[in-house]
């Protein structure tokens, strides 16, 4: 029984889950009351016991979709993180029941393909930094654990919808990491371009990496969608960076 009358639909990226939006899900679900639903893409979370095609990607969006409709739903606000960012903007291009779209370091361009080919030499430079950044157990666990055809077909998804973003035409808010070494700054600056519609931000969130419901900025980062689902022309007055003052009081305390 459908209790409020707007929802919430949360898509997680490539090799990612549905626990790592899982701060995200809370405030929204529990704290601001809207009906939030979230789902794990086929092939992810340790379900992957066949090869997964990039279509079955695209089913599985449009399964849940359909189950929001059918359920009443004519309010629809589409949230995804990633991969799952080129999934949303496919939603919202789609279905005229997505009224906002939120898209964190949506990967229209990604490691190793920033400018639209394939970089070897970028591959492996940009590889490093990752795992520099996260850990070559937490990449090993996520990216390596997947069959290598997951790879191909994430690039499939996503040059088959590379010009998604110019049928999207309702007010989109863009959030991306200054050090996010997964999905680079052209990826955010593509879409942009090809957004429609005045109420459309892109908003920089400084030194967070790809992972940004899991940093020092969750909360700033979430207090934004809040901002702009609650109210689409806040997206005119939202700054351009947001500071980490955390990392800045703990080098001022070092002083100290």
């Amino acid at each position: 029984m459908k209790i409020f009358k707007k929802a919430v639909l949360i898509i997680h990226g490539f090799a990612g889950g549905v626990y790592d939006e899982e701060a995200l899900n809370h405030e929204l679900g529990v704290i601001w009351n809207y009906d939030v639903f979230t789902f794990t893409l086929p092939g992810h979370e340790g379900i992957h016991v066949r090869d997964i095609k990039a279509s079955e990607w695209i089913d599985k969006v449009d399964s849940e979709m359909a189950f929001l409709i059918n359920h009443g739903y004519k309010d629809i606000y589409v949230i995804g993180h990633s991969m799952g960012g080129v999934l949303a903007s496919y939603v919202a291009s789609k279905y005229s029941e997505v009224k906002k779209l939120v898209l964190v370091a949506p990967a229209f361009r990604h490691y190793g393909f920033e400018d639209g080919t394939f970089s070897f030499v970028n591959s492996i430079v940009k590889g490093k930094k990752i795992i520099d950044q996260y850990g070559f157990k937490m990449v090993a666990n996520r990216f390596l654990k997947l069959p290598s055809s997951y790879i191909f077909e994430f690039r499939k998804l996503v040059k088959d919808n590379e010009d998604t973003c110019k049928n999207v035409h309702i007010p989109t808010l863009i959030l991306r990491g200054t050090i996010d070494e997964v999905v680079p700054e052209d990826s955010v600056e593509l879409i942009y371009d090809q957004l429609d519609n005045p109420y459309k931000k892109v908003v920089h969130l400084e030194n967070i990496t790809h992972d940004v419901f899991r940093e020092n900025l969750t909360y700033e980062a979430i207090d934004l969608i809040k901002q702009f689902l609650k109210n689409k022309k806040s997206v005119k007055k939202m700054p351009d960076i947001i500071h980490n003052e955390f990392i800045v009081e703990e080098k001022d305390s070092e002083k100290e």
